[in-house]
């Protein structure tokens, strides 16, 4: 997000690298000719993971979300400058206290069936992702409607939500508290609506191919073939049709970066992430380009292991390895050592100052200090080595920094073992959701503008905890803020939260902030990336 940015409007979490496609390329080096070939309205995406879930309810990952982005559409969208657009909604009413949205729905927003979205559609959806035997991992992203942690918490019924329906287009919403995010977090694949009677039909099979889905977005999915690749076509029904421009835009699954980068070089894509190995070949050329990103990538330390449970342990852990070289040498595309989790650059007091600017680096490299807390934690276990399986992704750059990892922490802390444990994109999500691992490289990228997005996920118990972390005290800060009207005293607490989490408690360890370098051909117009919620918009992307 742009400094300037102040306001928080909302938007996930872990960022699918891609490269574009445009059909019939000419043969030009600059890839700029205008033979009408060129300016065909098709294009092709190479996705470096496949896509795990398509339920909006159920989904949890940037690919999936990146997907539902653009075959669904909430009441309001993401635009090209990261503020919300309207989506199904066409107007809203906002009341004095800011705590009742009186949403005006479209007439002619339809589903790819043909039959209207209604009021109904969004309230069952959000209820649906509330009721626990869906099993939503997000529902707590609810949790600004009215009643809804109540519900969460099997203290009120899920009729009690706040949500009415007014008439068919119509939808009146209460909140907890005002929430100056609010319409922006309506683009969330757990806020998008779900025709109830499609989705009682379809059953389990609910959301496992084209054939059992329905979409009210910009596209339809046409083709979806695990661990091939997927199809987006325009959609005929979109009630926005005439601004889109694109007719197909087809996905491959590819994860290896230098393959993408010789289809850059064949002319058969035009947009091609790269990583540090590309970066001297192509930081001087001008079809190279770097856009930064607030994701952060972090260990989570599973203190279901008795190691570390151990507070010296985590610590060690934590300060045991050196960062610039993975952003720098490892990486070097733009991505900047993390001692944080909230992101830097991304969230700003009303009166523009950092979210970061009390507490710049909770988390150092310092060998001296990991060995000291490294032996204190031994001898408080009573043992002189310790064996940690370290879940990560098999893609390229996760492949690089988990090797990294594991040699710094070794020869910097004596007597640990680290073992590698790569898993494809799928299954590295369901071993950590499951708790099913030692130390997880993890991701998270930020579902709205706001540092709640960042430590809400470490609440006891809570849906992305998955580390069995808990610390009553933070519980405390957490639940202060999300009450607090003054929004200085509500930072303030964030602030310290996030120091306890970090340079206390050392529950998870912070890597890098992500940035990503890629090559991409000017022809390739308004494909909008978003550093908060879906990663990127499709509606008005066009080749030119």
């Amino acid at each position: 997000m742009k400094k300037q940015t102040k306001i928080a409007f909302a938007g996930l979490s872990s960022m699918a690298l891609l490269a574009v496609a445009a059909c019939g390329q000419s043969n030009e080096s600059d890839g700029n000719s205008s033979s009408s070939k060129e300016k065909k309205q098709e294009v092709t995406l190479i996705s470096t993971t496949d896509v795990p879930q398509l339920d909006p309810t159920k989904t949890t990952d940037s690919t999936s979300i990146i997907v539902t982005n653009n075959v669904f559409e909430g009441l309001y969208r993401l635009d090209g400058d990261n503020k919300p657009t309207a989506g199904i909604a066409e107007s809203v009413e906002v009341s004095d206290d800011k705590k009742t949205y009186t949403f005006k729905l479209r007439k002619d927003a339809k589903w790819s069936d043909g039959s209207a979205v209604t009021a109904d559609d969004f309230i069952y959806s959000w209820k649906r992702a509330l009721d626990p035997k869906t099993g939503a991992e997000y529902a707590y992203i609810l949790q600004d409607l009215k009643n809804a942690n109540k519900i969460l918490a099997g203290e009120a019924e899920l009729d009690s939500l706040g949500v009415k329906k007014v008439d068919d287009q119509t939808l009146e919403v209460q909140l907890e508290a005002p929430a100056p995010y609010f319409l922006g977090l309506t683009s969330f694949p757990t806020y998008l609506p779900l025709k109830q009677s499609f989705v009682e039909e379809k059953g389990d099979k609910f959301a496992t191919n084209v054939d059992s889905m329905l979409f009210n977005g910009p596209f339809i999915l046409d083709k979806w073939q695990s661990n091939s690749g997927w199809t987006y076509k325009k959609n005929p029904d979109y009630w926005d049709k005439a601004n889109v421009k694109m007719e197909k835009i087809d996905v491959k699954v590819v994860k290896e970066i230098s393959t993408g980068v010789n289809l850059f070089e064949s002319k058969d894509v035009d947009f091609a992430p790269i990583t540090s190995e590309f970066v001297s070949q192509y930081e001087k050329s001008d079809n190279y380009k770097t856009r930064p990103d607030a994701r952060i990538n972090f260990l989570r330390f599973n203190q279901k292991n008795k190691a570390l449970k151990n507070e010296n342990i985590r610590k060690a852990l934590a300060l045991g390895f050196e960062k610039q070289g993975i952003t720098d040498v490892i990486l070097n595309d733009g991505s900047k050592p993390a001692n944080f989790i909230v992101a830097k650059d991304f969230t700003f007091t009303p009166d523009g100052e950092d979210f970061r600017a009390k507490y710049p680096d909770l988390q150092s490299f310092d060998a001296t200090e990991a060995k000291k807390a490294w032996d204190s934690g031994l001898k408080e276990l009573g043992v002189k080595t310790v064996e940690l399986d370290m879940l990560s992704r098999d893609e390229d750059a996760f492949k690089k920094v988990s090797e990294f990892l594991k040699g710094d922490l070794e020869k910097n802390l004596p007597g640990l073992t680290v073992n590698i444990k790569q898993q494809p994109f799928k299954n590295f999500l369901d071993l950590e959701s499951k708790g099913d691992y030692d130390i997880s490289a993890a991701g998270w990228g930020p579902d709205y503008q706001d540092p709640m997005t960042f430590l809400d996920m470490c609440l006891t118990g809570g849906s992305f905890n998955r580390m069995e972390y808990s610390n009553k005290e933070f519980d405390k800060m957490i639940k202060e803020a999300k009450a607090e009207p003054d929004e200085a005293k509500r930072w303030s607490t964030l602030q310290e939260a996030e120091k306890m989490l970090l340079a206390e408690d050392y529950a998870i360890a912070p890597i890098y902030q992500k940035g990503e370098a890629y090559l991409q051909r000017a022809n390739i117009d308004k494909l909008y990336r978003h550093p908060f919620g879906a990663d990127m918009s499709f509606k008005w992307m066009e080749v030119k």
